[in-house]
């Protein structure tokens, strides 16, 4: 692009949307898209230790501009929260937008472009956080930009709420809210991360729309015996204990369990599978009958694994401590187990699962951690839920099929407290994660175009559950 022509757009942008018969101008509300989600990733919210305030000072700043008021909420001075509220004639309850500020640490020495430039190239932005979760960050925020700008009359506030400390410190982020202001958050809906369009070889495949998540909540193995000399063998050597109780459950498979959520998704998957023996499978796993969904199970956890980790609580090693010199043998050795809880496992019952599986006396098997994202199930019968399947299928020509996260989001504390949210997100390409290019991976990046859809796509849901008729 030439330079006389860059500066023109940066001057739309700045400007805002136009707003013509049929809403904001699009060329015009995607340049200013581009400019503040570029703005947002170039800021290093890294979690730890987060330094959320300097995404939440930009989005004061450009709000505070349009003449949007806006509340600061911080447990930590560093890392606090806003919320923006456009007002309703409260017909019906509110509508949370919910996005978080911080992302995951990066190592920059694998990264092609820098972390942080947010740069834009072969059609792609580049960055930390640009599919986590500064994409739905910057929607949130045009979406109240451009029903400010339009004077769109409402029948339900519409609330932004940009969280920190997503990335494993709720409690200055969702968790502090609920405890601290709920009534500044507090919602009938809820639309966050925790979906998306599944997009393969160009092509639309189907709409993830998250309505439940498993639970983390790690459990720790701690192996005990006599400390002793290394040239000395013993039976009752602690890494001896710890290895055989890490690889009994690493082999174990929980039972397979079907909730309202993952039954319709596999039966909706089953539907549209592009083969039959892979439809075949898809409803396989819902067979009551263990000879039968077994094998497909097994199947999934070699070939497609967050199939498997949707139908199974999962228990993966991920940490071992065990010795501090290579000829003694320690008293002690711990190893730590991430653990995703289907959100019916009684977990009491599970622990003691656990330790049947261990059958160690030396070894002890105890929860890492208290509970602290309980995951909840939002309904498939809303008048939400059926406005995501109208307007995916309106802007994607897909169906929607409800999710449910192998993962955690905050959507789980808002759930908690009676809200039905639904996570929603843009189109990613299935071959970014295997190259690298994933939420979390060593380089993140999402497509442009993918973004704009996203914005316009949850810019009409937003206006259709909200706005007055």
């Amino acid at each position: 692009m030439c330079s006389t022509a860059f500066t023109l757009l940066v001057l739309v942008a700045l400007a805002g949307p136009r707003l013509t018969a049929q809403g904001p101008d699009r060329a015009a509300l995607e340049a200013e898209t581009l400019q503040h989600f570029q703005a947002l990733v170039r800021l290093d919210t890294s979690s730890p230790p987060g330094n959320e305030i300097r995404a939440v000072n930009y989005l004061k700043g450009v709000l505070d501009k349009e003449g949007i008021a806006s509340q600061i909420y911080a447990k930590d001075p560093q890392r606090p929260n806003l919320v923006a509220r456009l007002r309703g004639n409260g017909r019906k309850k509110p509508l949370l937008l919910m996005g978080h500020t911080d992302v995951v640490t990066v190592d920059p020495k694998k990264w092609t472009f820098p972390p942080f430039g947010a740069e834009r190239n072969g059609g792609y932005i580049y960055g930390r956080g640009t599919i986590d979760d500064k994409d739905n960050l910057v929607a949130n925020l045009m979406i109240l930009l451009t029903l400010h700008r339009a004077k769109t009359p409402l029948d339900r506030d519409v609330i932004f709420l940009a969280e920190s400390g997503e990335e494993g410190a709720p409690d200055v982020g969702a968790q502090f809210m609920i405890d601290q202001h709920l009534d500044a958050v507090n919602a009938e809906y809820c639309l966050a991360e925790g979906g998306g369009i599944v997009r393969t070889g160009g092509r639309y495949l189907r709409a993830n729309v998250g309505t439940t998540e498993k639970e983390p909540r790690p459990i720790e193995l701690i192996a005990r015996g006599p400390a002793g000399h290394g040239s000395v063998p013993s039976r009752k050597n602690a890494v001896n204990a710890l290895a055989a109780a890490v690889g009994q459950v690493a082999m174990w498979v929980p039972p397979l369990r079907v909730n309202e959520t993952t039954g319709t998704y596999f039966r909706k998957l089953a539907a549209s599978a592009a083969t039959p023996e892979a439809a075949a499978r898809y409803r396989d796993v819902l067979n009551p009958d263990p000879a039968v969904h077994k094998p497909a199970a097994a199947w999934m956890l070699d070939n497609e694994p967050q199939h498997w980790s949707m139908l199974h609580t999962s228990l993966v090693p991920t940490i071992i401590d065990g010795g501090y010199r290579y000829n003694v043998i320690p008293s002690e050795s711990k190893a730590t187990i991430d653990v995703r809880l289907h959100p019916d496992e009684n977990q009491d019952q599970f622990l003691d699962m656990v330790r049947t599986v261990v059958n160690d006396p030396n070894v002890e098997v105890r929860w890492f951690r208290d509970r602290y994202r309980p995951a909840g199930i939002s309904s498939l019968t809303t008048e939400a839920f059926s406005m995501l399947e109208t307007k995916v299928r309106q802007h994607y020509s897909v169906d929607v099929l409800p999710t449910m996260g192998t993962g955690a989001s905050d959507m789980a504390q808002m759930r908690s407290k009676g809200i039905q949210c639904y996570g929603v997100g843009p189109a990613i390409d299935t071959e970014d994660g295997p190259l690298g290019f994933g939420s979390h991976s060593d380089q993140e990046r999402i497509r442009e175009d993918e973004l704009f859809r996203f914005v316009h796509y949850l810019r009409d849901v937003v206006i259709t559950l909200a706005a007055s008729r």
